[in-house]
């Protein structure tokens, strides 16, 4: 279970940093064009995107405060939850899986490392 929570860990912080990190750097207006949100509650979902990706992985490595993975996969679940209403509500009933699957795979890892094999501090 351990070797499972990690890969999932590791695939979400990349996809997470990612998204995040093109959140912040790219230009408000094309960012606004894709997505109907105000340009700095784009920046500020960027900065939650990035700082969970981020405690995805470095309370594990670290072991310091490792009861901040769990919280931080919840904290996605959320941002997850408003990507598929975002994604429904202009129409693509479709493309909302992709938000959807990766919300069930945080919503996995949360419990996974709340419950089923939490890190140990140092």
């Amino acid at each position: 279970m351990n070797y499972a929570l990690w890969s999932v860990q590791v695939l979400l912080a990349l996809l997470f940093l990612f998204a995040g990190g093109t959140k912040l750097v790219l230009p408000l207006e094309p960012l606004t064009d894709a997505i109907p949100l105000p340009g700095t509650f784009l920046r500020f979902i960027g900065v939650c995107e990035v700082l969970g990706g981020l405690g995805l992985i470095f309370p594990g490595v670290l072991r310091v405060r490792p009861g901040l993975t769990p919280l931080a996969a919840a904290g996605l679940v959320i941002i997850m939850i408003g990507a598929i209403v975002i994604t429904v509500k202009t129409g693509d009933v479709l493309t909302a899986v992709i938000p959807a699957v990766t919300g069930i795979l945080a919503a996995f890892v949360a419990y996974g490392r709340w419950r089923l094999a939490p890190l140990s501090a140092r």
